[in-house]
């Protein structure tokens, strides 16, 4: 059996960042397949699928990134612990963000099921649309409970250096997801056909498969005692409020993000069917082609609150800068594959012609936000690794403010194409950048104690 560290500390260099960038590459490129493969099987049943897809993923994925915002704040809570090789005290923050994590999901879904309805009805033009989309969200949002304790196992896996095990949890969920999608979906193996709906339970259960495989290998290689899980299990007041202190500005960042990208996806609904159709699939292509500049975020995040928590905060900047590099390098691999070959991606959807030409323009647009992305991450995840999270907060509105006033210019008031709505990628990126990079250069973060 493979031990686990005695020694949490880490070091700046080239193979360490890519000791743990590389596994979590893999574990968020797992998913993204499972996604992918969920909107492939979609695309068989229609263009309507596919659009009403793009509206479910989004406000689904509201909720995943606020456990997205507990993740981030626990597992900088948890590197610094790390940095400072107190393996018990991570015990107690993993133990105390399992109950805050279920709190929310209950909360998840009480929202869901007394207000999502009456806004979709509102907003979504097309009725039949909604009630498609209200229907498989009342099913799919049970899922969250899974979702969020599977997000805090990654909080303990990647503060702690142990990502090469993150990988077994998610090919799990993605084998079980894949072969549920193509079952339920289409009703194959005796099972029934539920058509749209189908997606949603068979999420469901892969989500539930993944969780119970990760917590086995945590069990198995014997994380549990080396964090003491269960040498503490009484509830702390001053630890719930440690983790909700530092998470809180995190959830609330995520959100308004991905509440606008959703503002965005009804203003593109009101271009029609083939508009949202198509922008779910620049979804899809952000998820998969953004993974390396998302496993090097959350590799910053760690490092850099691990590194402070050693007391060598004068390796900061240096590290970042060096990942910086490395995540952009890969990007710019992506953005050639994506401009020299752009009809790929785009024909696995099974969609015609028509929807590959439109397409096209959009993706070449997509692939420049994914370089400025690559170095943004990176840049917002450091000042997440400073303890700072209000300031992430902060930027986040500004770059929210300023995307939602452009895609509503663009896409309401002049009523331009969808190629010049996507445009808002980098209005939103570049607004992320600029004050982060100046925050962290100042060096105002260094006062702050966690």
């Amino acid at each position: 059996m493979t031990k686990a560290p005695s020694d949490l500390r880490l070091n700046t260099s080239m193979r360490q960042i890519l000791g743990l960038a590389m596994p979590i590459s893999m574990a968020l490129l797992v998913p993204q397949i499972n996604f992918i493969t969920n909107n492939i099987f979609l695309g068989g049943l229609g263009e309507t699928a596919l659009a009403c897809a793009g509206i479910t993923g989004v406000y689904y994925l509201i909720f995943a990134v606020i456990g997205n915002g507990l993740n981030n704040g626990l597992q900088s809570l948890i590197a610094r612990r790390a940095g400072q090789n107190l393996p018990k005290e991570i015990g107690q923050l993993f133990f105390h963000g399992v109950w805050i994590a279920l709190i929310i999901a209950i909360l998840g879904i009480v929202i869901t099921y007394t207000f999502a309805p009456m806004i979709l009805r509102s907003f979504i033009h097309n009725q039949d649309v909604a009630e498609i989309v209200i229907r498989f969200l009342l099913i799919r949002i049970w899922g969250l409970p899974f979702l969020y304790l599977y997000i805090i196992r990654n909080a303990l896996l990647v503060g702690t250096n142990q990502t090469r095990f993150l990988v077994w949890g998610t090919l799990a969920e993605t084998m079980t997801n894949i072969f549920l999608d193509y079952s339920l979906i289409y009703g194959h193996f005796g099972m029934p056909a539920l058509g749209f709906n189908g997606a949603a339970y068979a999420s469901i259960m892969a989500e539930g498969t993944g969780l119970v495989v990760i917590y086995a290998v945590i069990h198995i290689k014997g994380l549990h005692k080396q964090f003491a899980f269960f040498e503490h299990i009484r509830i702390d007041p001053k630890i719930f409020k440690l983790i909700l202190v530092q998470s809180s500005p995190l959830i609330a960042q995520f959100a308004i993000s991905i509440i606008t990208w959703e503002y965005f996806y009804i203003l593109i609904e009101h271009h029609g069917e083939r508009a949202l159709a198509i922008s779910s699939t620049m979804r899809n292509l952000f998820g998969l082609t953004g993974i390396f500049a998302w496993s090097f975020a959350a590799t910053t995040n760690t490092m850099v609150s691990n590194i402070i928590g050693q007391g060598k905060k004068e390796e900061v900047l240096p590290l970042i800068h060096k990942i910086v590099r490395i995540s952009v390098a890969f990007s710019i691999a992506v953005f050639l594959f994506l401009n020299v070959w752009p009809e790929v991606f785009v024909k696995c959807f099974g969609q015609d012609e028509g929807f590959v030409t439109e397409a096209v323009p959009v993706v070449r647009i997509v692939s420049v936000a994914m370089i400025m992305m690559s170095f943004s991450v990176i840049w917002l995840n450091a000042v997440t690794g400073t303890g700072n999270t209000v300031v992430n907060l902060t930027i986040e509105s500004l770059a929210v403010t300023l995307y939602s006033i452009y895609v509503y210019v663009v896409l309401e008031y002049l009523n331009l194409s969808i190629a010049w709505g996507w445009v808002s990628e980098w209005v939103y990126w570049i607004s992320m950048f600029t004050p982060a990079f100046f925050y962290m250069r100042s060096g105002r973060w260094k006062e702050k104690i966690l």
